[in-house]
């Protein structure tokens, strides 16, 4: 049986991959917008602990197993070597592998070499999650995201010349209606510079724990209404110019689901969005009470 140390999170895109602890929390841990982490201290679990899981599970099941996530916040935390002995051990228990993913931040990516990426990426790395979250630097200040524009843009550029795919997730809402243009075209220019293979965007959530809740009920923030957030996303849109980009809208928190490949379908995407602001017709979006964690 698999043994997990509270609450597990992953990226929409790996919600049929078999989901592995190599770390508990997350090392930054700080960030007022998420309630993920709080009641955890981030420690390594490592290769011993995830071969025990693995040995676990019956033969069968591991040989239908193709894709693995390394939970928790940031895996990528983890020291090289400690991460390629990890990988090394999925490698050699599930058969048929075809990819490892895990969240990323751009100091873990900092504090790595572009030969340590390399290496992760021979080792079985396939892919990358980080949170730019905003392009804009006073709002990645002000929610505590602990790096800068330019840093999230050299730990992203870092990972794609090592080529590992890389999947960036950006905040709708994260600036609140006054700073709601300001936070779309600095996130698409942030973007264009780095022109990633994917790209999620979530929509803020106040969740109960968090420093931004707090900061709702005190009356400090007033979070966006659903048409004013789509707006936000069409500015982003409009701004963003990429090579062949995933884009997608697909998770919990987000009102209107939307996919597409980056500049391809960029009209039809504005189309939709146009269609939805133009009419304001609420009922094409999803349900608050069916939005969430």
């Amino acid at each position: 049986m698999l043994r997990y140390e509270g609450g597990i999170w992953r990226p929409p895109s790996e919600a049929r991959s078999l989901i592995l602890q190599a770390t508990v929390g997350c090392s930054h841990n700080a960030c007022i917008f998420c309630v993920s982490y709080k009641n955890k201290k981030y420690r390594v679990r490592g290769a011993a602990n995830v071969k025990s899981d693995l040995d676990s599970l019956p033969q069968d099941y591991k040989r239908m197993v193709r894709r693995v996530f390394l939970a928790d916040g940031n895996a990528l935390a983890m020291t090289t070597n400690d991460l390629i002995d990890t990988l090394d051990v999925v490698k050699s228990e599930l058969p048929y592998l075809e990819r490892v993913g895990v969240y990323g931040y751009a100091k873990d990516v900092r504090d790595k070499s572009l030969g340590d990426l390399i290496k992760l990426k021979d080792a079985g790395l396939g892919i990358v999650y980080l949170g730019l979250e905003t392009g804009d630097d006073a709002l990645l200040r002000w929610c505590q995201k602990g790096v800068n524009s330019q840093e999230n843009i050299a730990a992203s550029k870092k990972i794609r010349e090592a080529g590992i795919p890389l999947s960036l997730t950006v905040i709708l809402g994260l600036g609140g209606l006054e700073n709601s243009e300001r936070h779309a075209k600095a996130t698409a220019e942030v973007l264009n510079k780095i022109d990633p293979e994917y790209i999620g965007a979530l929509t803020l959530m106040t969740p109960p724990g968090t420093r931004i809740s707090e900061m709702v009920q005190n009356g400090e923030f007033e979070p966006m209404d659903p048409m004013d957030i789509l707006k936000e996303l069409k500015t982003l849109v409009e701004n963003l110019d990429l090579s062949s980009c995933v884009f997608r809208t697909n998770h919990a928190s987000n009102y209107l689901p939307i996919r597409g490949t980056l500049n391809r379908d960029k009209e039809d995407i504005l189309k939709v969005l146009s269609s939805v602001l133009e009419t304001e017709d609420s009922s094409s979006l999803r349900p608050s009470y069916l939005r969430g964690l």
